[in-house]
């Protein structure tokens, strides 16, 4: 095994890790922050449920459109560059939302940021794959996703506190200075793998093998990872469970306890955050129990069963605010974590050194999931909506909700479909020996 100075190994690879994680941090606060501002938005621009589904899934749009091809740039030019240059435009973007004076110029802005952020996840997660091992791998993505979620949760009851004493405008613009700071950080010491830093591979460092490099042009790494249908199951599942649930969660469940229940701004973001807390804590031990059990698919398959469930309470129980609506937001973001541990099986199914792009398939579902659903979502409740309106916004009945709610347990049950036709790795790769 080659000499080297672990201490430096370790100090870089948590740097490394930590500043890419803080700026996946600030891609979920994007990402959930339309729930919180919804009245807002709808005032600022009087807009109807379908256009502010529109504008809250343009980041979806562009994210989904970008997952390939930022699996390709995470596996081509690495998480340095490619994370570096996703935050300018993210920051870019923030700015422009934040300053924007017309649904238009909100829409770009709300598309640059996606187009920035959505290299992020797969560049971290492809930089994990370098920096941390596979025995450890299901491990590191739940804390990944437990932290992500702390930006997320930070969408939501902090972030209607601090609407108290800041406009959404003030909010999205600092967030964009932020995130240009970070696009720095990331340029000045972040680094692909350890060979960059002098230091031998990871592999080499337990006493195997480096992993094979790519080989062939980008193209052809890419149709080889498309061509691999193991591959395809994570992208279904990702889509029926986690799309829906960022739908509601993101957008659509602060108007519904809003509408239906009554509650505040404040006091809708608790179960919001309730929900985002579940989530957080679920991926954190889905994670942990897959790399335990050395097993993928029951994880995978215990968490859409339990999702579906919550979306079927969700539909037809006859719940209100207190602790059973709690325990039902609650259920559907922990339900929801067990979707992490497709990202672990789908880098085990292709070769090593196409991680990122195998990463970027899979996640390109739960994407999808969510630009189809928010609209789809506010659409299905514009056909049916009396016209009842409150300061400019409009207000919408409970049977304009359910049959949203009839689309999220669909959703579901393609989750499900998903996780029977996963393929066990036992937390390995299957493309080549240990």
């Amino acid at each position: 095994m080659p000499s080297f100075n672990r201490s430096r190994f370790i100090l870089a690879r948590w740097t490394i890790y930590s500043i890419l994680v803080v700026t996946y941090m600030l891609v979920f606060f994007h990402r959930m922050a339309p729930a919180v501002i919804s009245a807002d938005l709808m005032a600022a621009f009087k807009t109807s449920g379908a256009a502010l589904g529109s504008l809250a899934a343009m980041y979806f749009y562009i994210y989904t459109a970008m997952q390939i091809p930022a699996g390709v740039l995470a596996d081509t030019l690495g998480a340095r560059a490619t994370v570096t240059a996703g935050s300018l435009v993210a920051g870019i973007g923030s700015l422009t939302f934040g300053m924007a004076g017309s649904f238009a110029t909100a829409s770009l802005g709300r598309a640059l940021v996606g187009l920035g952020v959505s290299v992020v996840f797969v560049g971290l997660f492809k930089s994990n794959s370098v920096w941390f091992s596979d025995r450890n791998f299901g491990m590191i993505s739940g804390l990944t996703l437990l932290l992500g979620n702390i930006g997320a949760i930070s969408s939501a009851g902090p972030l209607a506190a601090l609407l108290r004493s800041y406009s959404w405008r003030t909010v999205f613009v600092a967030l964009g200075a932020l995130t240009l700071a970070l696009a720095l950080l990331t340029a000045l010491l972040v680094r692909n793998c350890p060979e960059d830093m002098g230091l031998p591979s990871l592999r080499e460092m337990e006493g195997k093998a480096s992993h094979s490099p790519r080989k062939l042009h980008w193209w052809g790494d890419l149709k080889s990872v498309l061509g691999t249908w193991d591959a395809w199951p994570g992208l279904w599942v990702g889509m029926g469970m986690v799309g829906g649930m960022l739908a509601f969660i993101g957008l659509w469940a602060i108007p519904f306890l809003r509408d239906i229940h009554g509650l505040s701004r404040s006091a809708g973001a608790g179960y919001t955050t309730t929900a985002l807390a579940g989530f957080a804590v679920g991926s954190m031990l889905a994670g942990w129990l897959s790399d335990r059990m050395g097993r993928r698919k029951p994880v995978i398959l215990s968490g859409t069963l339990l999702y579906a469930l919550a979306c079927l309470g969700l539909a037809f129980l006859p719940w209100r605010p207190g602790p059973v609506g709690l325990s039902l937001f609650a259920l559907i973001g922990f339900s929801s974590g067990g979707f992490v541990v497709i990202f672990a099986n789908a880098k085990e199914v292709v070769a090593p050194a196409l991680a990122g792009m195998a990463v970027g398939l899979v996640n390109t579902g739960i994407f999808f999931g969510a630009a189809v659903m928010q609209p789809l979502f506010g659409w299905a409740m514009d056909l049916a909506w009396d016209g009842r309106m409150t300061n400019g916004v409009r207000v919408y009945a409970a049977t304009d909700y359910h049959f949203g709610f009839l689309l999220m347990l669909c959703f579901a049950a393609l989750g499900v479909g998903g996780a029977l036709k996963i393929r066990e790795t036992r937390c390995r790769n299957v493309t080549i020996g240990d």
